[in-house]
C-alpha cells in the first residue's frame, strides 16, 4: 500500500535502546522493566504500574485481582475488540452487553438498564482514543457499589477534564500493540492502580504465582514482559504526548478537508481530549469507499466489523439486540492516520475520499 493505516516510529534513538537492553543480558523484569513501570506510573498519576505480556493479561490479572468469579455479571460494550470481553470470560464472570452512544463508546444511560443484583463491575472502553463519559459511569459507580476497571488499550494519554484515563477507577489497562498511540514494536501491556493490594497481586500472577523464587502462593502464569521493549517503550513514552499532539493536529486536518461531505466524523466531547489512536468515519457506502481507496494505495481498516455481542464464542449468552452498535459497524471505516503520517498523506487520502463522493 502505497499509505499504511498505520506507521510506527523506527529510528536510531529506538534502535539503540533496544540494543544496550540486548547488550545488558538482563532480559525479562530487570531493570529496564522497572524504569518503565515507574515512568508509565507517573505519566498516568497513579502509584503503582504493573507491565505484563499484553493488555488483555492486564484486564484478566486485574479482573482476577477484583475477586471476578462465576455468577458475577459485568459490563462491557459491545463495540470494542473481543479481547475485553476473552479477559472477563477467562476470569469465569459473565459479559453484559452495553450499547454505544455518538463517540461509540459505552452508553451510560443502557449500561445504568443493564445493571443487576448480580453486577459487580463496569469496563468501559476509550474507544479509538476518545474517553468514555466518565462522569456518568462514575455516578453509576458509586449509585451502585460497582468497582471500575478502564480499558485504555486504545487511550495512551487522553484525559477527562483534564486528568488523564487510567487514574480514575479501581485501575486501568494499557496495550502496547504495534498500531497503539505507545507501542513497544511487538505485544506488551500494562495496568494501573492506586490499590496496593491490587498491584501486589498481579505482580504475582503473571509470574507463575510466585511470592519469591521458590515459593508460588496461588497458581498463575507466564505473563512477564522483557527489557528490550521496555527500553523501547521509555523511548516512545518521552515523546508520547507530543505524538498525540501530532495526531490531533492530522485528525483536524481530515475534518477540514473532509468538511461537507455526506460522511459523519469523529466528536470531541467538551471534556474529554481525543488522541485518535483511530481516524473513524461513517457512511452508509462504506464497502464502496473502501474499494475506491484500495485501488488508489490507501489502506483502511474496519473497527469492529463483528460486534462482540454477535460473536460466536458468546452466542450462548443469548445476548439481545443492540441497535445503534449494530447500525455503526455496518458504516464505520478508519482512515490512515498515525504520528508517522504526513500533510500530504493526509491531504490525499482527503482527495481521495472527496473524489469518491463527487
Amino acid at each position: 500500500m502505497t499509505i499504511p493505516l498505520s506507521r510506527p516510529p523506527v529510528d536510531d534513538e529506538i534502535k539503540g535502546a533496544a540494543l544496550a537492553a540486548i547488550e545488558s543480558r538482563q532480559y525479562i523484569l530487570g531493570p529496564e522493566c522497572k524504569a518503565f513501570e515507574a515512568e508509565f506510573a507517573r505519566y498516568i498519576g497513579t502509584r503503582h504500574a504493573v507491565l505484563t505480556s499484553s493488555g488483555t493479561a492486564a484486564l484478566w490479572m486485574t479482573l482476577k485481582a477484583l475477586g471476578a468469579k462465576a455468577g458475577d455479571e459485568v459490563l462491557v460494550p459491545a463495540h470494542t475488540a473481543f479481547p475485553t470481553v476473552e479477559a472477563i470470560c477467562f476470569s469465569e464472570a459473565t459479559p453484559v452487553f452495553v450499547d454505544v452512544d455518538d463517540t461509540y463508546a459505552m452508553d451510560p444511560a443502557d449500561a445504568a438498564q443493564k445493571i443487576t443484583s448480580r453486577t459487580v463491575g463496569i469496563i468501559p472502553v476509550h474507544i479509538y482514543g476518545h474517553p468514555v463519559n466518565l462522569a456518568r459511569v462514575q455516578e453509576l459507580v458509586s449509585r451502585h457499589g460497582l468497582w471500575l476497571l478502564e480499558d485504555c488499550c486504545q487511550a495512551h494519554g487522553a484525559t477527562w477534564q483534564g486528568k488523564k484515563v487510567g487514574s480514575f477507577g479501581r485501575a486501568g489497562a494499557f496495550s502496547f500493540y504495534p498500531s497503539k498511540n505507545l507501542t513497544v514494536m511487538g505485544d506488551g501491556g500494562i495496568l494501573v492502580t492506586d490499590d496496593d493490594e491490587i498491584a501486589a497481586r498481579c505482580r504475582r500472577l503473571r509470574d507463575h504465582g510466585r511470592l519469591n523464587k521458590d515459593v508460588h502462593s496461588e497458581v498463575g502464569f507466564n505473563l512477564r514482559f522483557n527489557d528490550i521493549q521496555a527500553a523501547i517503550g521509555r523511548v516512545i513514552l518521552r515523546r508520547l504526548d507530543a505524538m498525540n499532539e501530532r495526531r490531533r493536529q492530522l485528525a483536524a486536518r481530515y475534518a477540514d478537508r473532509l468538511a461537507g461531505l455526506p460522511l459523519i466524523l469523529p466528536v470531541e466531547q467538551p471534556a474529554a481530549r481525543h488522541v485518535f489512536h483511530l481516524y473513524v468515519i461513517r457512511t452508509d457506502r462504506r464497502d464502496a469507499l473502501a474499494g475506491f481507496l484500495r485501488e488508489r494505495g490507501i489502506q483502511t481498516g474496519i473497527h469492529y466489523p463483528v460486534p462482540c455481542h454477535r460473536q460466536p464464542a458468546v452466542e450462548h449468552l443469548n445476548p439481545p439486540a443492540l441497535p445503534r452498535t449494530e447500525r455503526i459497524v455496518r458504516e464505520i471505516l478508519t482512515l490512515p492516520l498515525s504520528a508517522g503520517h504526513t500533510e500530504e498523506e493526509i491531504d490525499q487520502v482527503a482527495a481521495a475520499v472527496r473524489e469518491f463522493f463527487n
